[in-house]
């Protein structure tokens, strides 16, 4: 089975190892699970090629973010509760995400729930846990793959992931650890793309002239590929693109970079792809 296949390989990565594999956590995210969860997919397959092994908390829920963004700072913090009670049964191991949205605001928790009596200090164990994967990746260094050669390729940061998590370079560090692969800096990528949470419903007029610029600069890199660390800034961009006559920009995140240079090198042999 799927199953015996990916412990049968966690243990061998565990003996060839010879110290015990890190655990990790996986948040999977709403929209993240909903609409890309291929990008889960390959964080795991990542994650465990990387000598880390991964669990998927069953009773995880939403992050709160969106609630946040409009107001209702009750309901993310009914949330967070909930959070906190589903990542509390592995207390060393770190909570892993892959959209800077979701990350941001569980690396907020402590904040969030800073006057709560029976949660402030859970919460604030529990966001001294979050990494985004390239952070985490990082930290426990990252396996070269095959060479990727499928033309330019550039990186968009998300303003959750660069200025709430503080990830500026780490995921251009994924992606530079990518044998052929060629990339472009993006003038302006630390800059908003307009999508900014509900930014982009609350004042489209606004939110179109900031997408236009990135889009503009975009073009500029000759970029085959954009690749982005947040689900909202994929849907704003990737919408902008079609809109724009930029059909043929394929967009994912840096991640799915690396899993795809995994996969041609042959790492998952052992472990049935499900991309």
């Amino acid at each position: 089975s799927r199953s015996t296949k990916r412990n049968e390989y966690k243990k061998s990565a565990q003996a060839n190892s010879g110290a015990a594999m890190p655990q990790a956590l996986l948040f999977k995210g709403c929209v993240r699970e909903g609409l890309f969860a291929r990008v889960n997919r390959a964080t795991v397959r990542v994650l465990e090629a990387n000598n880390c092994a991964v669990r998927v908390p069953a009773d995880q829920v939403c992050c709160g973010a969106l609630h946040a963004h409009a107001g209702d700072l009750e309901g993310a913090r009914q949330l967070a509760r909930r959070n906190v009670d589903a990542f509390s049964d592995e207390a060393s191991a770190k909570i892993i995400t892959n959209a800077g949205g979701c990350g941001a605001l569980l690396a907020s928790y402590g904040h969030l729930l800073a006057n709560d009596t029976e949660y402030a200090e859970r919460a604030r164990e529990f966001s001294s846990r979050v990494r985004d994967i390239c952070q985490q990746l990082e930290t426990t260094g990252i396996r070269h793959g095959a060479e990727l050669d499928e033309g330019v390729t550039t990186y968009d940061a998300s303003c959750h992931l660069l200025y709430g998590q503080r990830a500026r370079v780490e995921p251009i560090e994924m992606l530079r650890k990518i044998p052929g692969l060629r990339f472009v800096a993006l003038e302006g990528s630390e800059v908003c793309c307009g999508g900014a949470g509900v930014y982009n419903l609350l004042e489209p007029e606004m939110s179109a002239r900031i997408l236009n610029e990135k889009l503009a600069h975009i073009k500029e890199t000759g970029a085959q590929t954009l690749t982005t660390g947040n689900p909202g800034c994929h849907m704003q961009i990737g919408a902008g693109a079609r809109l724009n006559g930029m059909e043929s920009l394929r967009i994912c995140h840096p991640v799915e970079m690396l899993d795809e240079s995994y996969a041609r090198a042959g790492f998952y042999k052992t472990v049935t792809s499900d991309k």
